[in-house]
């Protein structure tokens, strides 16, 4: 853009402010300003207002904020562009102005503080500006209804969002993924995927839509519902959406190896055409969770050698797949080679994982040193960690100093006087198992007993130690028989045979 060089008119300066702020053309802009100042035509609303329309689209939030304020009397308009760029605290304390000059809220700034109010997880503001727009007729208006549900499943308030989504005159989209991401985020399982299904049913623009796919997956993943995770990849492929979208096939990847799909992780992996970290770090996990180190060493190395930098969480993965596996060697190379090749501090968690490693191998004293070398203080996790590695190896001289750490650290978690108690046990020590019972007694502990549940034909059965009728055990033992029988065709080892039949024969 060539400035001019005869001073501008007021309204050749707004139109070239305009243009600027359209583009992005912050120099320039600036320039325009200076001979707006130069030539005496500013204070001016509508100058003003445009220069803070320039600098908030160009990312110079305190420049139009110091236009803002030099404005004797600001427009609504400038009102709104400043409310729609400005962050979640300085927004409120903006609209409290904008009320206080007498102004009232329209249909820009209200979906713009909504949006403050569900960043800052402030729904009781946002009850407020519900309040505001019941009052001046604003709901009608699909955005200012899709801020307001927006704000209100962010925040949690899944009632008060279920009644605005009822209450819409129009449902697109936008308001389905909304409410399933809402209900999703909210651990609800069942009315996300309830949600998920009447939206495909319902809204003609869902088929093709995938920002609610992530989240409904997520929920697959978590719950075990492989089938209908499978449902959504089949929708996915026909609407060639799992391939071409990353947070899609990274969702895939984890739904199916959190459900026991090693092959169906690999699948999706190799079907992406493009992979980030996540992609790489969600494979390396399903490999580790399933006891295949070699796999997950051998996607790490490959990840390194292709040029994609691990981050955190891939090293959170590749070291408990390390653990899982008993690769202890890999493992010290793979945490070492944390700061030193690849520039990442190592947090508490990635030395928990390295603790888990070594007191899996029976290195307890080598991970008592590195605790000890820790630059953080350690957490419950890493002294969780510690105290499992104690009980395998019956070690009780520091499975009593990590259990008292987490005695103080999980006041109301009885698994670790039970997990210290089985170590006393398994060394004969009677009379420190009785004091550690009795202990719990008075702090009035009760050890929840492990639960596992399966999905029938849409029913989830629940499963307790213990607690298998009489009348299902030997149909029970009767398919684990079978079961053995396919294991030994597969060419299982023979521990994990020996193991099952022993189980069997019980």
């Amino acid at each position: 853009m060539v400035i001019e060089m005869t001073p501008p008119s007021s309204g050749r300066l707004s139109a070239l402010l305009r243009r600027c702020a359209a583009s992005g053309a912050l120099s320039p802009g600036a320039q325009l300003h200076a001979q707006a100042l130069v030539g005496g035509r500013l204070p001016d609303t509508t100058l003003d207002t445009d220069l803070v329309l320039l600098y908030s689209r160009c990312g110079a939030l305190h420049r139009a904020r110091e236009v803002f304020d030099g404005m004797p009397s600001p427009s609504m308009h400038a009102y709104n562009v400043l409310l729609a760029a400005s962050p979640p605290d300085a927004a409120v304390k903006l609209v409290s102005r904008l009320v206080a000059s007498g102004l009232r809220p329209d249909r820009y700034s209200v979906p713009a503080v909504l949006r403050a109010c569900a960043e800052s997880r402030d729904a009781l503001l946002g009850s407020v500006l519900h309040g505001f727009a019941v009052r001046l007729g604003l709901l009608a208006n699909v955005v200012v209804s899709g801020a307001l549900l927006d704000m209100y499943a962010k925040t949690g308030t899944l009632g008060d969002a279920g009644r605005v989504f009822d209450e819409m005159p129009e449902r697109d989209a936008v308001a389905w993924n909304c409410m399933v991401t809402g209900y999703a985020r909210a651990g609800r399982s069942e009315e996300t995927l309830e949600l998920f299904r009447k939206a495909q049913i319902e809204s003609a623009g869902m088929a093709r839509d995938l920002r609610a796919v992530p989240s409904v997956l997520n929920v697959c993943a978590d719950e075990g519902q492989l089938m209908k995770g499978r449902e959504i990849h089949g929708r996915m492929a026909r609407c060639l959406a799992s391939s071409s979208d990353t947070v899609v096939g990274n969702a895939l990847i984890d739904m199916y190896g959190k459900c026991g799909q090693v092959d169906g992780a690999q699948a999706v992996f190799a079907s992406m055409e493009e992979k980030n970290v996540v992609s790489w770090s969600s494979l390396i996990s399903c490999y580790g969770v399933h006891g295949m180190g070699k796999e997950a060493l051998r996607v790490y190395e490959e990840m390194v050698s292709v040029g994609v930098k691990p981050n955190c969480v891939t090293f959170v993965s590749i070291l408990s797949s390390c653990s899982h596996s008993g690769l202890v060697s890999d493992g010290r190379r793979i945490f070492e080679s944390m700061r030193k090749v690849h520039a990442v501090e190592p947090t508490a968690d990635h030395y928990a994982c390295m603790v888990d490693l070594l007191g899996r191998a029976g290195a307890i004293e080598e991970a008592v040193g590195l605790v000890n070398e820790m630059p953080m203080e350690p957490g419950a996790s890493l002294w969780g960690a510690l105290l499992s590695a104690c009980a395998i190896h019956n070690n009780v001289d520091v499975g009593e100093v990590a259990a008292y750490r987490l005695f103080e650290l999980e006041e109301d978690n009885a698994s670790n006087y039970v997990t210290l108690c089985g170590i006393y046990d398994a060394i004969g020590r009677s009379d420190s198992v009785a004091g550690l019972r009795s202990r719990m007694r008075e702090l009035g502990m009760v050890k929840t007993p492990g639960c596992s549940w399966v999905h029938v034909k849409g029913r989830a059965y629940a499963f307790y130690q213990g607690c298998v009728p009489r009348y299902l055990r030997r149909q029970m033992l009767r398919v684990l028989g079978h079961l053995l029988e396919d294991m030994a065709g597969s060419g299982y080892e023979n521990e994990h045979l020996s193991m099952c039949h022993g189980i069997v024969g019980y």
